[in-house]
């Protein structure tokens, strides 16, 4: 096993050991994925909860869902599995609170794709992760690596807690960003990402970039733009490698993705063509698991320009290490950080690709 991995019993092994009864903590799509791995192994779900202000006497699945106190007056202690992600402060310290009075767990489930994140799966992969741990430029890159690994395969919130930063921390010591900058935002939603940008570059640019598959979110991204008198190029394309029709289901929020059997029609282009061979200084990328064709699409300006980059690496299970050889493979010119802001599960943890 590797040297960094400290974690020997995976949450599931865990789950299946107990002799709590096992409570879910949220509903929605992670609950539905948490369950059918409960279901694969043939671990048994006693019911489900939610916070106090949003129990109105539905049900989820089946199972009537209850106030926390209501499974504590019934079954006493607990094995609480929660289920949905939260990034807010007072949300935090409330799931804090639960999880010291009770064994707590939030399993690691692939956000699009298939796949565990377990012992074995370390083992199949455990030279491109050694491979990866080993390209890492700093030290704080290498405990967020070994932490959110051991994270997946614990499920242990308190890894998360242990390795996360700020964006500040990241934009000032890593990114550094200046007033000329050529920015290119694959995946920008309603224009947080834009907005950040202009926070770190007071206001001052090149050009702007901007990518948007949902044709509502690019209505709202290029009302933002227009509001703030920003002079974006905002397109309503999805980030691929080749300019192609693909099919796009909007879920809501930033979580709607590419779906061949429920999306609809939706135009997708390469960075290289769009920008025509123009210079690109820094690259945000987060395109919900389509980060291995958005990055095909950019080789040219990475072979070109090297520019900054920040990539989401937490959608698919292959993320962590798929995504950092990618880029090496492409331009070896990289180092390579990475980054967990405040989130649980390992949501928003990211690799910064600066160039030497």
């Amino acid at each position: 096993m590797l040297d960094f991995i400290v974690e020997t019993k995976t949450v599931w092994q865990r789950l299946k050991e107990t002799k709590k009864p096992i409570v879910m903590y949220g509903m929605g799509d992670g609950a539905l994925k948490i369950m059918k791995v409960l279901e694969e192994k043939n671990i048994p779900l006693a019911g489900f909860f939610a916070s106090d202000e949003f129990v109105r006497g539905h049900s989820f699945m089946g199972y009537k869902v209850h106030r926390l106190s209501e499974l504590e007056e019934q079954y006493g202690d607990l094995f609480i599995l929660m289920a949905f992600g939260i990034h807010d402060i007072p949300m935090t310290e409330r799931i804090t609170k639960i999880a010291e009075r009770h064994e707590f767990a939030a399993p690691d489930v692939p956000v699009i794709g298939d796949g565990l994140f377990d012992l074995d799966y370390i083992v199949k992969h455990e030279n491109e992760l050694q491979q990866v741990y080993d390209m890492l430029a700093d030290e704080q890159s290498r405990k967020v690596f070994a932490d959110i690994l051991n994270y997946k395969i614990s499920g242990d919130i308190r890894y998360l807690a242990s390795c996360t930063t700020t964006p500040d921390e990241a934009y000032e010591n890593i990114l550094r960003l200046d007033e000329n900058e050529d920015y290119a935002d694959l995946g920008a939603y309603k224009g947080d990402t834009v907005e950040e940008f202009l926070k770190y570059t007071s206001g001052k640019y090149s050009s702007i970039t901007a990518f948007e598959p949902d044709v509502k979110n690019h209505k709202k991204l290029t009302a933002r733009m227009q509001e703030l008198g920003i002079d974006a190029d905002c397109r309503n394309i999805s980030a691929h490698s080749t300019e192609e029709v693909l099919y796009f289901a909007s879920r809501g929020g930033r979580h709607s993705s590419l779906d061949k059997e429920k999306g609809k029609p939706t135009q997708a282009n390469s960075l290289d063509n769009v920008r025509e061979g123009k210079r690109v200084s820094f690259i945000n990328m987060d395109v919900e698991g389509a980060e291995k064709e958005a990055i095909n699409g950019c080789k040219q300006t990475i072979l070109k320009y090297q520019p900054k980059m920040l990539i989401s690496i937490y959608h698919r299970t292959e993320d962590m290490f798929a995504i950092p050889l990618q880029v090496r493979d492409i331009n070896p010119n990289y180092k390579f950080y990475m980054r967990h802001y405040r989130y649980i599960p390992a949501w928003d943890t990211n690799l910064y690709c600066i160039s030497e």
